[in-house]
């Protein structure tokens, strides 16, 4: 019978060398021996415990490839498998590209699990400094400085690529959690909540096809760009209000949603203006068939209506906070959003605070005495009305 491992590894030191190593047994019952890139006798069997970690979950193999791999490399695979339709939308996929240009020219060649967050935000802070560049005929030559919201955008790109990697065990967590941005950015990540007689200022204001965008994304809370603008007419059930999603940034996105009544009447004026075309927004010139932007009508829209600009897609906020706020349960907000994670609702319905202190204006800080004054007058009433038993 074989004798009993009483220890699963150890740290010891080797002749020679000044740093400490460690032997563990794999998952075989043989014995490795590692460096442990360290003279820290406490950070050492920290190290060994990982190792056994990724032993016992038998992902060693790619622990140890994590450690190999350079950021560039990694980044070219998350491009190439995490990055490109259907996986995410073409236009994330743009978006991704123009930040990882600037992300490999500063962490291309060092290795994943080196990066840390003083890495992270000494990048941030040198991207705050440069200027943007101009393509010209001659060149290119410096703009303004690079915007704060440019910059947070890269960062979001790197935390999405590093979450990545460490889903994949290949880094055992990702440094920008512990990145603190350099710069405050007022609004970002704040929906616009949309009052009702805000829209029906904008929509007084706006042209007769924008005007059914507003009416159907503030009933529906449709993606305007990935679901609404590509909408054919085939897709829309008047008869049973439906209307059918075959596309969408996510799987739970494809669905069939029900219409309300304004949003039913919204899509019946639509169809009337697109006249003989399939599609509900037609456009000669784009080569799709229809329109894929409106951000110059939009931008038009609310300067003749005096309300400040916010984002078409803030619609979509207003619909969730309206549904929150008339008493429907998060889970189904959630389902009529379709949205698979329901953390995503929180950003959605941020503009319930605004309302909640709408709300507060409305409060009577002399209720208690109106309430005394009343209960008085009415006994003093009913006394004046009691009929003696007798007379």
């Amino acid at each position: 019978m074989a004798r009993p491992i009483e220890k699963d590894g150890v740290v010891f030191r080797r002749k020679g060398t000044k740093f400490l190593w460690m032997r563990f047994r794999d998952k075989d019952g043989i014995y490795k021996r590692e460096s442990t890139f360290t003279e820290d006798r406490q950070e050492a069997h920290r190290k060994l415990r990982l190792r056994l970690d990724a032993r016992d979950q038998n992902v060693l193999e790619i622990v140890r490839r994590g450690e190999s791999l350079s950021f560039g490399q990694w980044v070219d695979t998350f491009m190439e498998n995490y990055s490109k339709p259907p996986y995410r939308t073409q236009k994330t996929h743009v978006a991704n590209l123009r930040a990882v240009m600037h992300l490999k020219v500063a962490f291309a060649t060092r290795k994943l699990l080196d990066i840390s967050p003083d890495d992270v935000e000494s990048y941030l802070r040198e991207r705050m400094r440069r200027r943007a560049l101009i393509k010209t005929a001659l060149g290119y030559r410096e703009g303004r400085p690079l915007k704060p919201a440019t910059v947070h955008q890269e960062l979001r790109v790197l935390r999405r690529i590093l979450n990545v990697a460490v889903r994949k065990r290949l880094i055992p967590s990702n440094p920008c959690s512990g990145v603190e941005f350099p710069v405050a950015i007022r609004g970002l990540f704040r929906p616009h909540y949309v009052t009702w007689s805000e829209q029906q200022r904008i929509e007084r204001h706006a042209p007769a096809h924008l005007r059914n965008v507003v009416r159907i994304i503030t009933e529906t809370g449709l993606r305007v760009y990935k679901e609404l603008m590509p909408v054919t007419k085939e897709q829309v059930d008047l008869a049973n209000s439906v209307l059918w999603i075959p596309d969408s940034k996510t799987p739970t996105g494809v669905a069939e949603l029900p219409l309300t009544a304004m949003a039913v009447q919204a899509f019946r004026d639509q169809m009337a203006l697109a006249g003989s075309s399939d599609y509900l927004f037609p456009s000669e010139e784009s080569a799709t068939g229809y329109q894929r932007t409106l951000r110059t009508g939009w931008r038009l829209t609310l300067r003749r209506a005096k309300v400040p600009y916010f984002r078409l897609y803030d619609l979509r906020s207003t619909y969730a906070t309206r549904l929150s706020a008339g008493g429907v349960a998060d889970e189904w907000v959630t389902q009529l959003l379709r949205q698979s994670d329901s953390k995503v609702f929180k950003k959605y319905s941020q503009m319930k605070l605004r309302m909640q202190r709408e709300a507060l204006e409305k409060m009577n800080r002399q209720a208690n005495e109106m309430t005394g004054e009343v209960t008085s007058a009415v006994q003093d009433s009913k006394s004046s009305c009691t009929v003696p038993a007798q007379l």
